[in-house]
């Protein structure tokens, strides 16, 4: 995921063109299919054609979506209206769910009292038709989606894409029941249905993660942390969150290691300019948090390097940040933060306990305040 800036109102006309040409193109294919099903009774094609119907709502719902999610920001709604874009996919998603059961249903009636189908080259014709057509849809709604990070179009051409592998199914059995003499509409339905269940499924799946919360994808975290650590002056970054607000709405916190001897203004300054390049420059609103590191001390330094490398023998995707020391007359407290991945599968306990016994063999003086979090 690009974090470099969108232009909000480019990416709205992108979107509302798609959903037109989508609505267009749905309208024309479910009155060929309706037509041709209801007129040579083949319930799969009448069915697929139904399906085509509701695609065109979806896409009218898309559209509706895009100009709802690019209202400004406003007193109830401080960080914008682009979840909007969310909440019509789930409707999207229930739509297509509805028209599975639907096609099921008819599907199981079809095969509880069969009825001959009467082959028809008419009939191919729209069910190849049809197969062309969501095809290129599928390409330009994946394409669009791509371009504009639009959760509503991802969901619209895996629906394009699962039409397509449906209605493909059922133009082969209408072929094999001509040539064969088996009438097999009813359990190509059912075959349909699943193929249209499981399509709503995964959006819901993915919607449902977006809206309570998904973890930004790793090359996002990446291009931020290397958009910071670019500034003369910044020695490190740690802690870093990413809040999604809407596909085009992203804010981010991040502590920002600087030379503790530099003077606090100059450091506060840059940290400032690194705020305002994000705000101009990209779609994320970051707070950066000025954290000053010792740099001139053997004593810090030594034993920070083998704290890290103790760190690095548990997991090598573990790391440090925030080590300081606070010296006593009796003791030395040794403070730092660890950070670990999720599926870490070692507990915070083992960890600290561990590190506990590396820092009493270092020098019993020590005594540690570690902390363990998770990090994405």
């Amino acid at each position: 995921m690009s974090i470099q800036k969108n232009n909000a109102d480019k990416r709205t006309l992108k979107g509302k063109v798609a959903s037109f040409v989508g609505i267009f193109a749905n309208l024309i294919l479910a009155g060929c299919k309706i037509a041709v099903g209801a007129i040579f009774g083949v319930i799969s094609v009448l069915a697929d054609g139904l399906n085509n119907l509701t695609d065109c709502g979806n896409s009218t719902i898309s559209a509706i979506s895009f100009k709802l999610s690019a209202r400004p920001a406003d007193k109830e709604h401080p960080f914008g209206h682009e979840r909007i874009e969310y909440v019509c996919s789930l409707i999207v998603a229930f739509l297509v769910l509805l028209v599975a059961f639907s096609t099921a249903k008819e599907s199981v009636e079809k095969i509880i009292t069969p009825t001959k189908t009467v082959f028809s080259y008419w009939v191919l014709f729209a069910l190849l038709l049809s197969v062309i057509a969501k095809l290129c849809l599928f390409v330009y709604y994946k394409s669009t989606a791509q371009k504009i990070d639009s959760s509503i179009l991802k969901a619209s051409a895996v629906d394009c894409l699962t039409d397509c592998i449906s209605t493909f199914v059922v133009a082969v059995c209408f072929v094999i029941g001509k040539f064969f003499d088996v009438n097999i509409d009813g359990y190509v339905g059912i075959l349909v249905s699943l193929f249209i269940g499981w399509s709503a499924v995964g959006i819901l799946k993915e919607i449902f993660s977006k809206l309570i919360g998904q973890a930004p994808d790793s090359q996002m975290l990446a291009d931020i942390k290397n958009k910071i650590l670019a500034h003369d002056g910044v020695l490190d970054v740690h802690d870093l969150s990413v809040y999604c607000y809407g596909p085009n709405k992203y804010f981010a916190s991040a502590h920002i290691e600087v030379d503790a001897n530099k003077d606090v203004l100059i450091s506060h300054e840059l940290v400032d300019d690194i705020e305002r390049e994000f705000a101009t420059t990209t779609n994320i609103i970051l707070t950066g948090h000025l954290d000053p590191i010792v740099t001139d001390n053997e004593e810090v330094n030594e034993l920070k390097d083998k704290i890290v490398n103790a760190v690095q023998n548990l997991n090598s995707a573990f790391s440090i940040h925030d080590f300081r020391l606070v010296c006593g007359e009796r003791r030395t407290n040794v403070l730092f933060d660890v950070a670990i991945p999720y599926e870490t599968k070692m507990s915070k306990e083992q960890i600290i306990n561990h590190l506990e016994q590396v820092l009493q063999t270092i020098n019993p003086k020590y005594c540690p305040i570690i902390t363990v979090e998770y990090c994405i």
